[in-house]
């Protein structure tokens, strides 16, 4: 009885034993390649705007002759920035609108006001489709 329930514990013990799942393919081939420190550096600066890691943008290069550009979402700084903007550029619509009602400012001073909003407005549009 004892020995049966010594099995059972190593059958347990063998179909958990934990850690990290194997991979089906297992990358542990090196290739060194040699190149200049400015190349390595350009390298590593294409890898990291196509969001890989230098290993990965080489192999999917060399494999595949092009690289697809994984990009997850703009980083917090340009998102803050362009939200900041629109805000400015609201601001500024709301600043011109009392203006206008109450006819403090000149023609010349209104249209110069509508026409900043509308090149904030086109900057934070310029920004967000840049870094697309």
């Amino acid at each position: 009885m004892e020995s049966e329930a010594n099995e059972i514990r190593k059958d347990i013990v063998r179909k958990h034993k934990g850690g990290r799942p194997k991979k089906e393919i297992k990358q542990n081939e090196f290739i060194g390649v040699k190149c200049s420190v400015y190349e390595k550096n350009l390298l590593k600066q294409k890898a990291e705007t196509a969001g890989l890691s230098l290993s990965e943008f080489l192999r999917e290069t060399a494999l595949r002759g092009q690289v697809v550009r994984q990009i997850k979402a703009l980083p917090q700084e340009v998102l803050l920035f362009t939200s900041k903007l629109n805000h400015l550029a609201a601001n500024i619509n709301q600043i011109a609108k009392q203006c206008n009602t109450y006819n403090q400012l000149t023609l010349v001073e209104k249209i110069d006001l509508q026409a900043l909003s509308i090149k904030i407005k086109q900057l934070a549009i310029d920004i967000k489709n840049f870094l697309k």
